[in-house]
C-alpha cells in the first residue's frame, strides 16, 4: 500500500517480535531503499557544520522497529536527528546527524534490541 508516493511498511502482525502481544499496531510511513545496504558506519559533514554518519542496523522487519531504533536514538544527547531507511530482514541504514559519539549511538540501539553490523 502506498501514502502518497512512499510505500507503508508492514505492520509488527507480518512476524515480527518486535511489539509485545496485545500491543496496539500503528502504521508507519517511512521510506524503503533496499537497493542501498550499508555495511559500515560513514560519516560526512554537511554544510550546517552537523556531522552525519550511517549505520547498518540488522534484525528490524517492520515499522513498529524503526520507530523504536529512531526513538531511542533520537533521545542521545547531542543527536539532532536519526532517520532509517528500513530493509526488512536486512541491514537497514541508520542515518544520524549530529556530534553524538558511535559508543552512544551503538548503546541506544543495543537498548533498542537492535544491532549494528
Amino acid at each position: 500500500m502506498f501514502i502518497g508516493n512512499r510505500p507503508q511498511l508492514p505492520l509488527a502482525s507480518s512476524g515480527c517480535n518486535c511489539t509485545p502481544a496485545g500491543a496496539p499496531e500503528q502504521a508507519d510511513t517511512q521510506p524503503s531503499d533496499a537497493a542501498q545496504q550499508p555495511s559500515s558506519a560513514v560519516g560526512n559533514f554537511d554544510a550546517g557544520a552537523s556531522f552525519q554518519r550511517d549505520f547498518a542496523v540488522e534484525g528490524m522487519t517492520c515499522g513498529h522497529c524503526v520507530r523504536s531504533v529512531e526513538t531511542a536514538v533520537s533521545a542521545v544527547a547531542g543527536v539532532t536527528s536519526a532517520s532509517i531507511d528500513l530493509v526488512p530482514g536486512g541491514r537497514s541504514r541508520l542515518t544520524v546527524k549530529g556530534s553524538a559519539s558511535d559508543a552512544d549511538v551503538r548503546e541506544a540501539v543495543t537498548a533498542a534490541g537492535y544491532a549494528l553490523a
